[in-house]
């Protein structure tokens, strides 16, 4: 199985969602999620964690407190 995880900065993901990237980094940072292997100094994260903490927001669930826990709530969509 390949690596699911898509990279993005905090200014990508900001622009994807929508949103501030003052925001993004905040959720970033609070939810802890999951980083990518940095390429020189730019950190960068999976995208699809950042989109999974944003859906959670957005609907007014709770964001599971480690990436592996979000990994569990994507699981759900593709087996539905």
């Amino acid at each position: 199985m390949s690596d699911p995880r898509e990279p993005v900065t905090i200014q990508q993901a900001a622009q994807r969602l929508d949103k501030p990237e003052r925001r993004v980094r905040t959720w970033a940072s609070r939810y802890h999620a999951r980083r990518c292997p940095k390429l020189g100094k730019t950190a960068y994260y999976d995208w699809h964690d950042l989109k999974t903490i944003a859906r959670q927001i957005y609907l007014g669930e709770p964001v599971p407190a480690t990436p592996e826990g979000r990994d569990e709530i994507r699981a759900t969509f593709r087996a539905a």
